[in-house]
């Protein structure tokens, strides 16, 4: 594996003329146009490097840009990979640690979520998750130029990037909310029982990325901030169903406020 991510890698670097990313910056459902406002930009379809997944959930683009970002040295990664399209743990990690590679020390990691405390259009600084499912993307030999074999996750979200990151939406006035994501595989949504259960144990919002992202990073000794864009009330918290396009609609709707706090974000970090 460790070859094959140095082969990624190099192929990127060639691709990019050398190219070393400071911040990952990972855009989820809906949200991929921050990528879009990157300077001197070189654009990477994914199905363009060795060995990198291929993104086919709906909202993302499937692209790596590198390029000026606020100031800062940023890969986006416009699109990830979900455990729910059928790639493994390690598969939908596969990113965060060819990106590591390169040289980047942080990431910057988005979602739009289901909300459980909050509402729809509101933004969530992560402050810690929650992860009951299957297996772990850490899960099998531990690769040691990466990380240890049992990494700590007490701080997985940088309480540092967090501080700034507070500092950050005060300053633009944007309210920011704070709070606990659990992790669901899907691709289902989640039931009303479910969601119930997830309120008992304390999380804030619900959605099917980020944690393992998260878990690689810390792993790979990356400082990480999170946001959560929510979308819509997570199941029975409202009275119809939901739909993709209710998530794609939202995030719509929030992009400009969503994108200036994340802009204002890497300026600080």
């Amino acid at each position: 594996m460790l070859t094959q991510y140095k082969t990624s890698a190099d192929y990127i670097r060639q691709r990019a003329g050398g190219f070393a990313p400071e911040i990952v910056l990972v855009l989820g459902s809906g949200l991929g146009f921050l990528g879009d406002r990157c300077e001197n930009a070189v654009v990477i379809p994914y199905g363009d490097i060795p060995h990198f997944p291929r993104s086919t959930a709906p909202g993302h683009a499937g692209k790596l840009v590198l390029g000026e970002l606020s100031g800062r040295r940023a890969a986006v990664m416009q699109g990830r990979f979900h455990y729910y399209e059928g790639y493994s743990y390690i598969e939908s990690v596969y990113g965060i640690r060819t990106l590591r590679l390169l040289g980047a020390k942080t990431l910057l990691v988005t979602n739009a979520s289901g909300g459980i405390g909050y509402a729809p259009g509101d933004i969530m600084m992560i402050t810690d998750h929650i992860k009951f499912f299957d297996e772990s993307p850490l899960r099998g030999e531990n690769i040691p130029e990466f990380g240890t074999r049992f990494p700590d996750m007490s701080f997985a979200y940088t309480p540092e990037l967090r501080r700034k990151a507070r500092a950050a939406a005060e300053t633009l006035g944007v309210p920011l909310r704070e709070g606990v994501y659990m992790y669901f595989p899907g691709p289902q949504y989640e039931t009303p029982a479910e969601i119930r259960a997830a309120k008992i144990l304390g999380a804030d919002a619900v959605g099917m990325s980020t944690v393992p992202e998260v878990i690689a990073a810390a792993h790979a000794g990356m400082d990480t901030l999170g946001f959560s864009l929510v979308c819509n009330m997570a199941a029975g918290l409202q009275s119809h169903g939901l739909s993709e396009q209710e998530v794609l609609d939202t995030a719509e709707r929030s992009k400009e406020t969503f994108s200036q706090l994340i802009l204002r974000c890497l300026e600080e970090l």
